[in-house]
């Protein structure tokens, strides 16, 4: 869901609400990208940045655009990604800051992402790491249309804003799978009772211990290449009969 903040970019309050607006965000009813998007937009707000983006490791340790300022932002990243070579790469991989003073002299470092940049309009970069406790998830990448422009407070500003980034991602993360391991444990817990069901069931229509009532169960679904919780729902729901 969007989030609401003043607009002035030179109000500390209008800060200050940001990070409030970010700290909401890691509430469980928030979209992740909703607060990638709040963080790429503040990063343009707050430091001279004309555009920021936000790239993500997948399992396999692939990155991946989470969040842009613009189209423009977009396509320089996935441009990045597609020719392997860009500051945000070599921040992901590395883990450090990678501050980019001047594109046009970057050009024997990444040969084809350092004109592509500058055709683009862009003349300098600072990308910020994603880490967490030496784990690697992706990188926060600023791009400015003069040479040389980070301060310190803008580098700061940066970092913190990376940092947000990261608790939110771990965070989404978890919850995810905290909800997929309690899926799964649910899942479990209702096949059982319909497992116990249907012995119930059998037991009584066969006239065998609940024991015996199991190994008929089992024994059929074994034969029939069926799951165990699909047999007995068959039989609780009076569709089968052994």
């Amino acid at each position: 869901m969007p989030f609401d903040v003043a607009r002035d970019p030179h109000s500390q309050n209008d800060l200050t609400a940001v990070f409030r607006s970010l700290a909401d965000a890691l509430d469980p009813v928030h979209d992740v990208i909703d607060t990638m998007d709040l963080l790429v937009e503040a990063a343009t707000r707050f430091t001279p940045a004309v555009e920021a983006g936000i790239v993500l490791a997948d399992d396999q340790g692939r990155l991946h655009v989470l969040g842009s300022t613009s189209e423009r932002a977009s396509d320089l990243e996935e441009a990045e990604l597609g020719i392997e070579q860009g500051p945000c790469l070599d921040s992901f991989q590395s883990g450090q800051v990678v501050e980019t003073a001047d594109l046009r002299s970057s050009i024997d470092r990444w040969p084809e992402f350092a004109p592509l940049a500058v055709r683009r309009g862009l003349r300098s970069g600072y990308a910020v790491p994603l880490t967490l406790r030496g784990q690697r998830l992706g990188s926060l990448n600023l791009f400015f249309d003069r040479v040389g422009v980070v301060t310190d407070e803008d580098a700061a500003v940066a970092q913190a804003l990376a940092e947000f980034a990261t608790i939110g991602l771990v965070q989404h993360r978890a919850l995810a799978e905290r909800a997929d391991r309690a899926a799964q444990l649910q899942h479990a817990l209702d096949s059982r009772i319909v497992i116990e069901q249907a012995k119930g069931a059998l037991s009584y229509q066969r006239g065998v211990s609940i024991d015996d009532a199991f190994l008929i169960l089992r024994r059929h679904a074994r034969a029939t290449g069926s799951r165990l919780h699909d047999v007995a729902l068959e039989i609780v729901d009076r569709r089968l009969t052994l």
